[in-house]
């Protein structure tokens, strides 16, 4: 940029980026107004302010009522995300700074990993780390707990990988296959081996709705030539293996969701026709890393590398098709 614009951009504070990115939600200054707590003149000159920076129009009146942002708008605002979220996450590495020892572990959780490993790691962690308290956030999909670590909103998380664009550093924890969830006293349970992706998508399924990862298995069960019918969605991981165990139909899921504890069922490895999926730890690739964050990394290190060793036979795994 040359030296004469550098000035004007210099001048721009975060609530201007703040203000754009209000208006581009609600569609017009006094909705962007109402929800910042401003008057709609703020609004106004706050993004006067920026197109005075830019030196062209960022906002423009639609037909009907309301504003939408013009292309340099839009432009600027991916900018203004980042930078916005730039600022929390400084805002969180300072408040980290106030006493280590007593600052709150925000870590986001899916459920399976909140059943299987996060007791153990707590406990692991714990034991060096008394007085730090551990946050958990629980969510269905992934992709929002990959959001709250880069709004600052979160530390750590588990996710799955891959990871979305974003400012993400991530550490692959352990490569989970998926199972087929059967009656234990049905006729499939006795086969020798797993049912073919084919003749899965031919039986009365229980399925998920928000994991990324099953819907990637039923679209491998698609392209092998059938078309999933689904008896019921649910994505508690306890009620999808309680109505398999009742006979309402098979579900598909990931072996660390598997109850092994329940002996109304049994799982066959699907490991042979439906790549396993990757969790992982994800935090953000610009904040610092704290000596409690690093604990837990390690404390989880540990924790799913015991998971991985632990025999097949505790899973209650029944067969691998082909083996």
């Amino acid at each position: 940029m040359s030296g004469g614009g550098e000035p004007r951009w210099l001048g721009i504070e975060p609530r201007h980026l703040a203000t754009l990115r209000a208006v581009a939600e609600a569609g017009s200054f006094r909705a962007a107004a109402a929800q910042l707590g401003y008057v709609p003149s703020g609004v106004s000159a706050h993004v006067g302010a920026l197109e005075r920076a830019a030196g062209r129009p960022l906002v423009r009146r639609r037909r009907g009522a309301g504003i939408e942002l013009t292309e340099a708008g839009r432009v600027l605002l991916d900018h203004a995300d980042a930078i916005l979220d730039r600022l929390r996450a400084a805002q969180a590495d300072m408040a980290a700074l106030d006493d280590e020892a007593v600052v709150p572990l925000r870590v986001g959780i899916t459920q399976s990993v909140g059943i299987r490993a996060l007791p153990d790691i707590v406990r692991r962690f714990g034991r060096d780390w008394p007085l730090v308290r551990i946050q958990p956030r629980e969510s269905e999909t992934d992709l929002d707990l990959y959001g709250g670590v880069e709004t600052a909103e979160l530390d750590l998380t588990f996710v799955e990988l891959p990871a979305p664009p974003g400012p993400f550093e991530t550490l692959p924890l352990l490569v989970d296959p998926y199972v087929l969830i059967v009656r234990s006293d049905s006729p499939l349970a006795h086969r020798p081996h797993c049912p073919t992706l084919s003749e899965i998508g031919n039986l009365e399924l229980i399925g998920h709705t928000q994991c990324r990862g099953l819907r990637r298995v039923e679209d491998q069960i698609r392209a092998a030539g059938s078309e999933p019918h689904f008896a019921f969605r649910s994505d508690v991981n306890a009620t999808v293996q309680a109505l398999v165990a009742a006979g309402v139909g098979v579900a598909v899921m990931p072996g660390l969701g598997f109850d092994p504890g329940d002996g109304r069922t049994v799982a066959f490895d699907l490991s042979r026709d439906v790549p396993p999926r990757t969790l992982a730890l994800a935090w953000h690739r610009d904040r610092n890393v704290t000596a409690p964050m690093q604990a837990f990394i390690d404390a989880s290190v540990a924790v799913f590398a015991e998971l991985a060793d632990r025999p097949v036979s505790e899973r209650r795994l029944r067969a691998v098709r082909g083996a």
